[in-house]
């Protein structure tokens, strides 16, 4: 890896394990809606006049049933999911959650057909990452007898946000990723302009300023520029490379929820954080060799 997609590769993982300490502090003065509102509109007002610089919002367009069908299972779901979630439990527990994705996405992609992914490394990387998530759901739920419904609602988020990709390879894949985020930040806000306006008005007036940074950090770091470093990544390293900043991501999620938010470790993080990210880096690992080598195969034949 070069020195450039180096520094790409650890801002992304930072900016990425920064949500879920944005939402925290944004969640005591506004509703779900309001800031799920607040942050696409943000996002939206910044990346869609750099996806119309680029003359590339007018392909988007063009297939906007499908990009509204991602931004509903990337976005609209999720992100209601995910803070309704941290109401309940810490953002540590919810980012490290979050990490089933490439456990979702590699089960998707089995049953879909591709036997590739059945490698018995692969299978051993669930495996580890399943016993990880068991250990860390069961024990903290039964130390701190927290709720399962927001534990289903975290890993609901995390099955949307391994389906999304699927939609793009499938039916985006001639339309450049960066138009079809624009595209569907513009969407989802218009989506949630309605039940984000009906309490906007007085919960302005009284949020305060810690909220304020909550919501500018998830709108303008976390969003915006996360996209456009993220894709910037993509071009350096590869697709199947950048999938690893899941790794980094939960570690800044989790110290920051420790460290800043005051949020307890727990027995269930210390048992199930190893396994999850021992789990995933094993699953995706093999899955990157098996790329790498078919593609060697297909150059030399």
């Amino acid at each position: 890896m070069s020195s450039k997609g180096l520094i790409l590769f650890l801002l992304a993982g930072v900016i990425w394990g920064i949500p879920y300490f944005f939402t925290e502090l944004a969640l005591d003065s506004f509703t779900t809606p309001s800031i799920i509102w607040l942050r696409v509109t943000i996002g939206a007002l910044v990346l869609i006049p750099l996806a119309m610089r680029s003359g590339h919002l007018r392909k988007a367009l063009k297939y906007w049933p499908w990009v509204f069908a991602f931004a509903a299972i990337e976005m609209i779901g999720p992100w209601f999911l995910i803070p309704e979630a941290q109401r309940s439990v810490s953002s540590g527990l919810a980012s490290l959650i979050i990490t089933t994705v490439p456990f979702f996405g590699i089960l998707i992609v089995g049953l879909r057909g591709d036997k590739t992914v059945w490698h018995p490394k692969t299978i051993i990387g669930l495996m580890l990452g399943g016993i990880g998530v068991i250990g860390l759901i069961g024990i903290d739920v039964l130390r701190d007898n927290l709720e399962l419904v927001p534990i289903g609602m975290l890993l609901l988020a995390a099955l949307g946000y391994a389906i999304a990709p699927i939609i793009v390879s499938d039916k985006l894949k001639d339309v450049p990723m960066f138009a079809v985020i624009a595209l569907s930040l513009a969407m989802v806000s218009v989506v949630y302009a309605i039940p984000a306006w009906s309490t906007l008005p007085t919960e302005i007036p009284q949020a305060d300023a810690q909220a304020w940074v909550g919501v500018l950090g998830l709108g303008v770091v976390t969003t915006a520029v996360a996209f456009v470093v993220f894709f910037s990544l993509v071009r350096e390293i590869g697709p199947a490379r950048a999938e690893l900043i899941v790794f980094a991501n939960v570690a800044v999620a989790v110290l920051l929820g420790v460290l800043i938010l005051q949020e307890p470790f727990t027995i269930g993080m210390m048992f199930g954080f190893p396994l999850i990210i021992f789990g995933s880096y094993l699953a995706i690992k093999q899955r990157q060799q098996y790329v790498r080598k078919s593609k060697r195969l297909i150059a030399d034949s």
